[in-house]
């Protein structure tokens, strides 16, 4: 079993205090740490930071592979959710305020269409970057890679008719289309070793910092509430449309740096798989679901630069600490810089 995770600030170790305390109450009224010294600690926090963002992570966990010697129970309790709404409120308002003016639908696509994404890590990595920054990269994105699309599958019974089948089809790929050895977190698993790196869910989660736990919490954020399920559209077709240039840069880079066959599969993959993964998710998704409901196509244009504005402040974070010469990550591997 992982070990519990190191908490960052009194919200992280709010939401730890509660959940290792024991099973929920049984009747079923819930229990909040703190009263009102929770609000007030959320009040206080950067919704960007370390310690809003793992409690977030937390919360959300409890939803996916759960926490260690946490029950179960807990993923239901009132007094949890309220604790996490009260998280998720400033979190989306940081998010919207970073992300405005979105523009209409058809435009934001179109704008993701033709973005080169060349100043990102991945372009890096590939034109300068070295194995221990390459090693780095892949520790940040197992936070999400290691269960890939579990996500986005809130939204399968959120959306209907032509919409709901073609996004089945694309994430039935994602879980290898009935080979499960061609699963992409196994496909990722198997990168990591193949790097030296420990593919195990969740062992790098204290070494991981704010800006890539915020992009898999805005995932999860939008998948859980049928409010948002516009944004999580537009979320993952954010991923689809814009992974494959991204992909192959990686896959080079990976080679140049001595990856073996494991180490570059799951991006060579991601080139092929994604490609028409992008077709399929802006015909038979975005432009299906903005036919039969009209008034999603401002949530999904807002997922879709919501996911722009998450994945450039991890970029951002990234390439700061590269270029100074230091570990992006909070606790670096061996063989990186301090």
């Amino acid at each position: 079993m992982r070990p519990a995770p190191a908490t960052r600030g009194p919200l992280s170790e709010a939401v730890l205090a509660l959940v290792t305390a024991g099973p929920p109450g049984a009747d079923g009224a819930g229990r909040r740490p703190g009263g009102d010294r929770w609000e007030d600690a959320v009040r206080d926090s950067d919704p960007w930071g370390e310690d809003h963002q793992l409690a977030l992570h937390l919360c959300y966990e409890l939803h996916d592979r759960g926490l260690p010697g946490v029950h179960p129970g807990w993923e239901w309790d009132p007094g949890l959710l309220a604790l996490r709404r009260t998280l998720e409120r400033p979190f989306l308002a940081a998010v919207r305020a970073a992300t405005r003016p979105v523009p209409p639908l058809a435009e934001t696509v179109d704008r993701l269409l033709t973005a080169t994404g060349d100043s990102g890590p991945s372009a890096y990595l590939e034109t300068e970057g070295e194995r221990w920054q390459a090693r780095e990269y892949l520790v940040h994105r197992s936070v999400y890679h290691l269960k890939e699309a579990d996500p986005q599958l809130w939204l399968l019974p959120r959306i209907h008719g032509p919409a709901q089948a073609v996004l089945m089809t694309v994430t039935f790929d994602e879980y290898g289309a009935g080979r499960p050895e061609n699963a992409h977190a196994l496909l990722f698993a198997r990168m990591m070793a193949d790097l030296g790196l420990e593919p195990a869910y969740g062992h790098y989660l204290d070494a991981v910092p704010a800006p890539a736990l915020a992009v898999v919490n805005l995932m999860t954020l939008f998948g859980l509430h049928r409010a948002l399920r516009g944004a999580a559209v537009g979320q993952f077709a954010a991923i689809e449309i814009s992974s494959p240039p991204g992909a192959a840069r990686l896959a080079a880079a990976l080679e140049r740096l001595g990856a073996g066959p494991d180490g570059t599969l799951f991006y060579r993959e991601h080139v092929e798989a994604d490609a028409v993964h992008e077709q399929l998710v802006r015909r038979g998704v975005i432009d299906e679901l903005a036919a039969a409901e009209p008034g999603l196509a401002e949530d999904i244009a807002f997922g879709l630069a919501a996911a722009g504005t998450v994945d450039d402040r991890f970029g951002a974070h990234v390439l700061d600490h590269w270029r100074a010469g230091r570990s992006s990550l909070r606790s670096p591997l061996p063989d990186g810089p301090r």
